[in-house]
């Protein structure tokens, strides 16, 4: 797999040398697609703010994945599994797409390695490199794929460059042009975010979305359809993350912290039931901004939920 920057040794608290100690950082090697995998994830930085920059959201999402890896470091696991670190992929200059491409090649590479791979953002331009990885693989062949964002945003913004703010417009793209059948559903969308002609593009493509006020604790039986409605439609699920559908109290280190927000209740229960549908062949987190993260609250909260969906992880059969 290649990549920009290798993996570095991981370092964290020390209880003890066995199984019942385990913590991540005594657990994660370098990814070998040569060796067998078992029970874990491959995760894969994609260190870029380039998307955020184009959208004109406040930059600082390149430091991201060695945030993300700092929060899992030390957390610890209730059984082993098998944890791999690929590196990350960085963006050099502008010249986002490119990355975006070796991303795309990176995940396919780990999925065709019967790998499970967490794809650790960087901006949610981060999305189509992980699809473009998944429409890339021999394990998607004919198989329906179904992408669960949870997110602030549509993401469907028309735009002359792509940005954090088109990647699920180009996968739309993307999908009619290859004659795929797929599904795309929003659950945490802000209305004060999002114009009319947004709204209008979602329901053309045929998005289903829930809003952030359907989305409180009290809400859970209407969650819970909505997940299991996508779950049912579709043979392969992608779960995408971005932490901006956090309220900014829980998430301030974003590029665009939410005046409202999805309680994290609700964010862990969905990513539970997606997890262990035994349908998820991918997922990845995106906009985490440590420059403007408070306490690493946001770091800390995206690491637990990380961590939640790798031990919860039903593989693909």
């Amino acid at each position: 797999m290649n990549v920009d920057i290798a993996p570095r040794p991981w370092t964290g608290r020390v209880d003890g040398d066995a199984p019942e100690h385990a913590r991540w950082h005594q657990l994660v090697r370098p990814y070998d697609p040569t060796r067998a995998a078992g029970k874990g994830c491959v995760l894969i930085g994609f260190a870029s703010d380039e998307g955020v920059r184009r959208n004109k959201g406040r930059p600082g999402a390149a430091a991201g994945p060695d945030a993300l890896r700092g929060a899992l470091s030390s957390l610890a696991l209730p059984e082993p599994l098998d944890l791999e670190d690929a590196g990350t992929i960085a963006i050099g200059g502008t010249d986002l797409e490119s990355g975006q491409r070796r991303l795309g090649r990176a995940v396919a590479n780990a999925l065709d390695a019967g790998r499970f791979p967490v794809v650790l953002g960087g901006g949610h331009e981060v999305a189509f490199g992980t699809y473009s990885g998944i429409a890339a693989a021999r394990r998607r062949a004919d198989l329906r794929l179904g992408i669960l964002n949870l997110d602030a945003h549509f993401d469907l913004r028309a735009a002359d460059a792509p940005s954090s703010g088109t990647p699920f417009r180009q996968i739309a793209e993307a999908e009619t042009a290859a004659g795929k059948s797929y599904r795309y559903d929003v659950l945490g969308i802000s209305q004060p975010s999002n114009t009319v002609a947004l709204f209008e593009t979602a329901r053309s493509l045929g998005v289903h979305h829930l809003t952030d006020e359907r989305c409180g604790v009290l809400d859970r039986p209407a969650v819970d359809e909505f997940v299991d409605d996508f779950l049912d439609d579709v043979d392969l699920a992608y779960l995408t993350l971005d932490l901006d559908v956090l309220p900014a109290a829980v998430a301030p280190g974003v590029s665009a912290p939410a005046g409202y927000g999805v309680p994290v209740e609700t964010v862990q229960r969905v990513c539970d039931r997606v997890t262990a549908s035994g349908k998820l062949i991918a997922a990845d987190v995106a906009e985490l901004a440590p420059a403007f993260d408070i306490d690493g609250r946001t770091a800390r909260t995206a690491a637990r939920l990380i961590h939640r969906i790798v031990v919860g992880h039903r593989p693909v059969s």
